[in-house]
């Protein structure tokens, strides 16, 4: 399997009309944690609409191959089998991988080793993203720490021991990290101020598969009591909530006919409610969306307020293109994000092909909409924000150039062959 492709440059032929049907991948925030969480097994464990072509998986899936991990990877099904029976906790070469949630790995290697060596936590450069929290969680269930220069190194030879975890801030990653490894420690664990989120929720829901007690009191309080032997399963990774919305504004800002299948209504409540706000009707079935011009009700994008913050409301990730439909409304609209508020620096790339629609400041971005859009050369930023930027260079008649592209590919499972469906030229080049 190749792991990501890196100093990627991206050529597009902007104002290409999409035509077509996309299906929204497994969620990449869904699947890199139940991947991790499947070593804690003591069976097989089989996981199915998995997005086997997005990198941050390849990177995790090589990371436990090289820890004496088996993972089977059937890319036509979209489907992955982990064994992970033969797990070691031997030094590795090389521990360069760029991705945030290597923390996630320590479960599985303590309980099969009682050691665990991981990775920095690496991944998108968005403002602090220490790993305080998630040592806070091994040291509340028992466990030793040491910061080498290349690696983590968790230690607890007995395994972990259940304890009491209260988190001073709400944490997705922390919350995960609290869930697998009190699964498995002995005893019954309190995680307090967890934050729990829809990847959340399929995270507990297949850790109950496995065979772990866990009751969830109201939004916020869990109780794991750990498991000793713990099953094996077939699970579904969720459809992906932010690819979901990535094509429905897509589909709109572009003007183009697009059937989007398996969108998880379920997550997207609200996020769909801002879209009516701004003058959108959306044809849908169950799991499916259309959209055309005739969604524009009044044949306008309508300007609009929103505040960014936690599930089920508009999360961060979704904001740049929220940003870019912003950018083809009729008029100024405002995007507030405190939760994340150094997450504009993609707003630069986007001003160079709107020029001075967007003026960015922590925790606050507002939108001149309405401006020409115009081809120009960009560079890749944070994961999302650089997807936003693929796509107003997809939408600017001419040609325009992306640079470092393949931190948009690192969040979009196939996104090469999904833009090809739709009849849209897009062409990686590399720099290598």
């Amino acid at each position: 399997m190749d792991i990501i492709r890196n100093n990627l440059t991206a050529k597009i032929r902007g104002g290409q009309i999409p035509q077509g049907k996309v299906r929204v991948s497994g969620a990449k925030n869904a699947s890199t944690r139940l991947l991790a969480a499947a070593l804690i097994s003591d069976e097989e464990v089989t996981l199915s609409n998995f997005p086997t072509q997005l990198v941050d998986a390849q990177y995790k899936i090589d990371f436990i191959r090289k820890s004496g991990g088996n993972i089977t990877v059937d890319t036509d099904k979209e489907e992955l089998t982990i064994d992970s029976g033969s797990i070691t906790s031997s030094i590795l070469e090389d521990y360069n991988y760029p991705i945030r949630t290597t923390y996630l790995l320590v479960p599985g290697l303590i309980k099969k080793t009682g050691i665990a060596r991981i990775p920095y936590p690496g991944g998108c450069k968005i403002g602090d993203r220490g790993y305080d929290l998630h040592m806070m969680v091994w040291e509340k269930l028992g466990a030793t720490i040491t910061e080498k220069e290349n690696y983590i190194e968790v230690s607890a030879p007995s395994g972990f021991t259940a304890g009491e975890i209260d988190f001073p801030i709400s944490t997705i990653g922390g919350t995960e990290n609290a869930l697998i490894s009190a699964s498995i420690a002995v005893g019954e664990t309190v995680i307090k101020n967890a934050y729990i989120s829809p990847e959340v929720n399929s995270l507990i829901d297949f850790l109950k598969r496995l065979g772990v007690h866990i009751e969830v009191v109201g939004n916020s309080f869990i109780k794991v009591k750990g498991t000793k032997y713990l099953r094996g399963t077939l699970f579904p990774v969720i459809p992906d909530r932010i690819e979901a919305i990535t094509w429905i504004v897509y589909g709109i800002i572009s003007g183009g006919n697009i059937t989007i299948e398996d969108v998880p209504f379920d997550m997207m409540e609200i996020p769909l409610i801002h879209l009516k706000h701004a003058g959108i009707e959306i044809y849908r079935n169950s799991n499916n969306v259309i959209i055309s011009p005739e969604c524009l009700v009044n044949g306008d994008i309508q300007p609009f307020e929103l505040a960014c913050g936690t599930h089920p409301g508009i999360i961060s990730d979704m904001q740049p293109f929220y940003t870019l439909l912003g950018l083809h409304a009729n008029g100024i609209s405002r995007i507030f994000d405190y939760r994340y508020p150094e997450r504009i620096k993609y707003c630069e790339e986007l001003n160079k092909f709107y020029p001075k629609a967007l003026d960015a400041k922590a925790g606050t971005i507002k939108i001149f909409g309405g401006k020409e859009i115009i081809p120009a050369e960009a560079d890749s930023t944070d994961l999302r924000g650089s997807m936003a930027v693929v796509m107003a260079a997809l939408l600017a008649k001419g040609e325009s150039t992306i640079n470092n592209v393949e931190m948009a590919l690192r969040g979009y499972n196939n996104l090469e062959d999904k833009l090809k469906n739709l009849g849209v030229e897009f062409k990686v080049i590399s720099n290598q």
